[in-house]
């Protein structure tokens, strides 16, 4: 018994309360046809004006409907419901795509100057490495361009030292020059002298040998 009763409450309370909304939408791929009064009875002047048409807005009217004049001229009456404010979702919808499709176009060409930047960024840092090495390069040269500065400048000293010891021995080669000029010179009147000495000494030996010699006569005489 109390099966049933709860089985005819939960019964109740479903058909008591009311069914759950959902949400529901209108087409609006729809033709409006342009009248040429205020109502149905009024002759059609255009069978229908695709729906996203834009027309001119030229009066409203309370009875619901509005006049207005297309692109072509015609002007007319159109049931007001029929028009909104803001163009309809199928061309939001259109621009929407069409700046999407301009938002990845930016995209890709903001990719590709991004990639293009880095590519120069890449180079600028292998242009920065390159100069950083040769900036040491160019400093281990500068250092041996200092060292061999140093070694030219003595150099320079020892070359003068060299040239004044080198002048110092010319003068003192000359003076020996001079010197065994003069000793040969004069052992050459020496040997002259001597030469005349031996000569005036051979003479005189010439002379007094006679006068010295015994005469053999005499030695027989005896």
């Amino acid at each position: 018994m109390t099966r049933l009763r709860l089985i005819t409450l939960l019964l109740f309370v479903s058909v008591c309360l009311p069914l759950q909304a959902r949400t529901v939408y209108i087409d609006d791929n729809l033709f409006a046809p342009v009248r040429s009064g205020e109502g149905t009875q009024y002759r059609i002047l255009h069978n229908g004006l695709r729906s996203g048409t834009a027309v001119e807005l030229l009066e409203r009217s309370e009875s619901g409907y509005t006049r207005i004049r297309t692109k072509e001229g015609i002007e007319g009456w159109i049931v007001s419901r029929y028009l909104t404010e803001q163009p309809i979702a199928r061309d939001r919808l259109q621009a929407a795509q069409r700046e999407l499709e301009r938002a990845k176009t930016q995209v890709s060409e903001l990719q590709a100057s991004l990639k293009q930047t880095q590519e120069e960024r890449d180079q600028l840092a292998r242009s920065e490495q390159r100069l950083e090495d040769r900036s040491e390069e160019l400093a281990e040269e500068l250092e041996n361009i200092k060292a061999i500065s140093a070694n030219a400048i003595n150099l320079e000293a020892r070359s003068q030292e060299l040239q004044a010891t080198n002048q110092r021995l010319r003068n003192d080669v000359e003076v020996l020059t001079a010197e065994k000029e003069r000793l040969e010179a004069k052992s050459e009147s020496d040997f002259m002298l001597l030469g005349a000495g031996l000569v005036v000494l051979g003479i005189i030996l010439a002379l007094l040998v006679p006068v010295l010699k015994p005469s053999r006569k005499q030695d027989n005489w005896a």
